[in-house]
């Protein structure tokens, strides 16, 4: 169940219309790392969490918290889209082509799809993507990618601040810069606890540590030009997850045989020469195994 409250987290108040502007704060709220998929994310993180308590707790937290803070750049964008297009902007854009390139930054969506309101999509426009969350119930992995996820929002919100002199809009933008900071060091802090109480152990990202081939989770490959990678404190010790080593490879060499796809289907009609010999295997889309026994005896 959530409730909701007329009153905003924090208040979203520009000083004047400024249309282009509100096309630029849709990322913000439709964007990759938008607040629309730090909300769907922590959200689905949370009704995945197979754990009652702090962790789940946590989640869930941070998740409502996200909500408010699309409904306050929403309303921003619907505040700085009043009166826009105005007359005497219009007139202006008429008489000055600088003006009138300027308004064409703005986002005609905006007005013919959401009558003058914000709409659930990015800077240019495109629609909000679900295939931006990661929600794996796998915590570790998820902390780690709301980590990713905190420092890419806060990243756009401070390029977002030095594109705007509007006092109300900086002032919005200062508290949510503040809560990136507190969400990242959350989720931060919650990896060290889920290591401390020993859950890093139970999740897949340190799973089959035993099956993989130890030597390669040493090793990194110098593929750049030039020796100035060796120079940083991962050329050499121990790595952070105290299992391991760091090695500097130099002058690596390839482990596999010649990448070659193999023969084509000939109903495929690729350019082939036959070098490589007849194809194996029934052609493609063709049915094996029981559908296609199945399939032989309906025709």
């Amino acid at each position: 169940m959530f409730m909701h409250t007329k009153r905003l987290q924090f208040e979203a108040k520009p000083d004047k219309p400024d249309p282009v502007y509100a096309r630029k704060l849709q990322e913000l709220i439709g964007g990759a790392w938008g607040e629309m998929t730090v909300t769907m994310q922590y959200l689905f993180q949370g009704w995945n969490c197979r754990m009652p308590g702090k962790y789940k707790d946590l989640i869930m937290d941070i998740a409502t918290e996200e909500i408010g803070h699309v409904e306050m750049l929403a309303t921003m964008v619907a505040r700085l889209l009043e009166g826009a297009p105005a007359t005497a902007v219009t007139k202006m854009a008429m008489t000055d082509p600088v003006v009138g390139a300027v308004l064409g930054g703005m986002d005609p969506q905006q007005a013919i799809v959401g009558g003058g309101g914000p709409l659930p999509a990015d800077s240019n426009g495109y629609p909000w993507n679900g295939r931006y969350i990661v929600a794996s119930g796998n915590l570790l992995a998820d902390f780690r990618a709301n980590v990713a996820a905190e420092a890419q929002g806060r990243l756009q919100t401070a390029r977002l601040y030095n594109m705007t002199d509007d006092p109300g809009v900086k002032d919005m933008l200062k508290f949510n810069l503040a809560r990136d900071t507190l969400h990242q060091n959350l989720w931060l802090k919650a990896i060290e606890e889920l290591k401390a109480d020993g859950l890093e152990d139970t999740v897949a990202p340190n799973a089959l540590l035993d099956e993989e081939y130890a030597e390669h989770a040493q090793t990194i490959w110098d593929l750049s030009e030039g020796t100035e990678g060796t120079l940083g404190g991962w050329a050499s010790g121990p790595q952070p997850d105290g299992r391991h080593e760091f090695v500097y490879l130099m002058d690596p060499r390839p482990l596999g045989d010649v990448g070659m796809a193999p023969p084509p289907d000939p109903k495929l009609y690729d350019t082939y020469d036959g070098s490589l010999g007849e194809p194996k295997g029934p052609a493609l889309g063709t049915e094996t195994g029981p559908l296609g026994k199945l399939k032989d005896k309906l025709t």
